[in-house]
């Protein structure tokens, strides 16, 4: 159990700690947050209470427990890795075992309750 466990954090560290990978998150967080924090610290250099107001509203917005955002910065962040890494073996093999293997449970679950419906 201990093996298993130490091999799985391996490979998430791996994978969260690609530089590739963290580019492109980079860029995914620059378009979904870092325009408001930008944006925010332009308009408060130019004292532009319109600015301020537009990021400020984003962030509270970004800061509540339901907003989706990070959700989006990863999807944006895996999206951006296969259109500029096509070739990235690695980081894209992860995801597709990831893929597959949640893929595998929700057909078991499935097979499981018709099972029990019968």
């Amino acid at each position: 159990m201990k093996e298993k466990l130490k091999a799985v954090f391996r490979t998430a560290v791996g994978f969260v700690l690609n530089p590739r990978l963290l580019l492109c998150f980079g860029i995914g967080w620059m378009i979904t947050n870092g325009w408001s924090y930008l944006l925010m610290a332009l308009g408060t250099w130019l004292g532009n209470e319109w600015m301020m107001g537009v990021a400020g509203a984003y962030l509270a917005f970004l800061w509540l427990p339901i907003s989706p955002e990070k959700l989006l910065t990863l999807t944006i962040a895996i999206f951006l890795l296969k259109k500029l890494f096509p070739n990235d073996e690695k980081t894209l093999g992860i995801l597709k075992q990831a893929y597959a293997s949640i893929k595998e449970t929700f057909r078991k679950k499935k097979e499981n309750r018709k099972t029990k419906q019968k």
